[in-house]
C-alpha cells in the first residue's frame, strides 16, 4: 500500500470548472496550464509562494521546480525585492513623464552584460524578440529569418510551428529553422536575403565544436544580425548571461524571466549602430515599458545576482541535483531516462525506445506530487533551493525510479496513472519549417 496520499485539490477543481467556457485553453501560459499536469491529481491554481515553496489554493505546500516557468531566480517573496517594490509603490507605478529607474537600470545592464551599448524595455519576451527581428530587417534591408528554439507567440516565429493558424502564407515563407550545434544546417539555409539568425545560445545541450563562434563568424561575413534569445540563460549562466559565459557576443540580446524575480519586464539590448534605428525608422514603444514597479524589482534583483554570485550558487546546487539523480538512475538500472542540462536548469529526458515519454513523465510527476514536489519535467533552480531541498528530492527519486521501472517492465504504466496524462505543447516537436535546399544543390 502506498504510504503517501494525493493532495486534496477541491478548490483547484472548482476554479477549473469556473474557467471552462470563459478562458480559452483555461490558462494564460501553456507551461502553467492543466494540460501540463496530470489532470485529476495535480493542483491547478497557486495561492502564495515563499522561498523555494509554493502553496496551492487548497493550502497544499510543494517544493517548486518550475518557479513561475523561470522568472523566480531568487525565490518567491524575496524580502529585498519586495521592499524595493513596496517603496516604489508608495511613489506610484506609471507616470506622465519618464522615470529615473529607466536610466538607472539601463546603466546597470550596460555594466553587467558584454556588448550592450543601448537598452529598451517592454513587458514580455516575445515583445523584445519581435522588436529585434524588426530591427534586424531595418538594419540589413533583408527579409528572411533563421531561428532555433522557442521565441514567443508573434507571427514571425510561431508561423514555423503547428500552431500557425491565422498567419498569412507570406509571413510563413520568411522564417525557417535550423538545427542547434549543426553549422551545416545553417549554411544550407542562409542566403542573400537573410536578415537575422536568432537562437537560444543554450537550452539543455551546451554548444559544441565552436558552434556559437562559427555563427558569429558567419554573421560577420554575410552581414547578418546575430540575436541571442537569453530568456533562460540571462543572469543564470553568468551575471552577464551566455555572452559572458561562452565569450561570444551577439549584435542584439533579449532578456526577460529572471531579470526582475517575477515582475513583468523584458529587455532588448545591443549595439548602438543597430539600436539607433529605434530613434526614427523603427517603431517600438509601449505605455508600460517604463512601469516603475518592475524596474525597481529589476534593479534590486540584478544587484543581488551580481553581488551575491547567484549564478554560481544555483549552478552548484543544480549540478549536485543532476548528478545525484543520474547516480540513482544508474543504481536502479533505469536506462530509459537521463537528467541533462547545465546546473541552473536540467531536464529529465525520457527515451521513447522504452515506452511513451509522456506516460513516463506523467507517472513521475504524479509520484513527485504526493511527495510534496511540483515538477513538470525540468528543475529550474533558484537561489532559495539549498542542499536540504536537493536531499529531499533525491530521496523522492530514489523511491519513484524503481516503481517506474517496474511498471515499464510489467506493461502497467498507463493503468498506474490516477488522472489524464500530460499533453505536448506542440504536436510536432522538430523540423517545423526547415528551408528547402536550393535547386542548384539538388540538381
Amino acid at each position: 500500500m502506498n504510504k503517501y496520499s494525493y493532495p486534496p485539490i477541491r478548490r483547484s477543481q472548482e476554479y477549473l470548472h469556473r474557467a471552462e467556457g470563459i478562458i480559452p485553453a483555461l490558462t494564460q501560459t501553456l507551461a502553467k496550464g492543466p494540460q501540463q499536469y496530470v489532470r485529476g491529481v495535480a493542483p491547478s491554481y497557486a495561492q502564495r509562494g515563499k522561498g523555494a515553496y509554493l502553496w496551492d489554493v487548497d493550502d497544499n505546500r510543494y517544493l517548486d521546480y518550475t518557479m513561475g516557468v523561470g522568472p523566480v531566480i531568487l525565490g518567491y517573496s524575496h524580502p529585498v525585492v519586495n521592499r524595493a517594490i513596496e517603496e516604489q509603490l508608495h511613489d506610484g507605478i506609471t507616470f506622465s513623464l519618464m522615470h529615473p529607474l529607466e536610466v538607472e537600470v539601463a546603466e546597470l545592464l550596460r555594466e553587467m552584460i558584454p556588448s550592450v551599448e543601448c537598452v529598451r524595455y517592454s513587458k514580455t519576451g516575445c515583445d523584445v524578440t519581435s522588436a529585434a527581428i524588426r530591427l534586424a530587417r531595418a538594419h540589413t534591408g533583408r527579409n528572411t529569418i533563421l531561428c532555433c528554439g522557442y521565441h514567443g507567440w508573434h507571427d514571425w516565429y510561431i508561423a514555423v510551428t503547428d500552431r500557425s493558424a491565422g498567419i498569412p502564407q507570406a509571413i510563413k515563407d520568411l522564417t525557417y529553422t535550423f538545427t542547434y550545434n549543426n553549422i551545416e544546417s545553417v549554411l544550407q539555409s542562409v542566403d542573400d536575403d537573410t536578415a537575422a539568425i536568432i537562437l537560444e545560445p543554450m537550452v539543455f545541450e551546451e554548444p559544441k565544436d565552436g558552434f556559437l563562434e562559427d555563427l558569429r563568424q558567419l554573421c560577420n561575413e554575410r552581414g547578418i544580425v546575430l540575436i541571442f534569445d537569453e530568456m533562460w540563460t540571462g543572469f543564470r549562466l553568468a551575471a552577464g548571461g551566455a555572452q559572458e559565459y561562452f565569450d561570444v557576443q551577439a549584435d542584439l540580446v533579449c532578456y526577460s524571466k529572471a531579470i526582475a524575480n517575477g515582475m513583468p519586464l523584458s529587455v532588448l539590448a545591443g549595439k548602438e549602430e543597430i539600436m539607433r534605428h529605434l530613434e526614427h525608422d523603427v517603431f517600438f514603444f509601449t505605455t508600460f515599458g517604463g512601469e516603475a514597479l518592475s524596474l525597481a524589482a529589476a534593479k534590486a534583483t540584478m544587484k543581488i545576482i551580481r553581488d551575491e554570485s547567484i549564478p554560481v550558487r544555483i549552478n552548484t546546487i543544480g549540478s549536485g541535483l543532476r548528478d545525484g539523480i543520474n547516480s540513482q538512475i544508474e543504481r536502479y538500472g533505469c536506462d530509459f531516462l537521463r537528467c541533462e542540462g547545465y546546473g541552473m536548469r536540467t531536464v529529465m529526458n525520457f527515451m521513447s525506445a522504452f515506452g511513451d515519454p509522456l506516460l513516463m513523465k506523467s507517472f513521475m510527476q504524479q509520484e513527485l506530487l504526493i511527495r510534496g514536489i511540483l515538477w513538470t519535467g525540468t528543475h529550474n533552480i533558484s537561489a532559495a533551493h539549498t542542499q536540504y531541498e536537493v536531499d529531499h528530492t533525491l530521496e523522492a527519486y530514489g523511491e519513484i525510479l524503481p516503481l517506474l521501472k517496474e511498471h515499464l517492465e510489467m506493461g502497467t504504466l498507463e493503468g498506474a496513472l490516477r488522472g489524464k496524462p500530460v499533453e505536448p505543447v506542440f504536436r510536432k516537436t522538430s523540423n517545423f519549417n526547415t528551408k528547402p535546399r536550393r535547386t542548384e544543390e539538388v540538381s
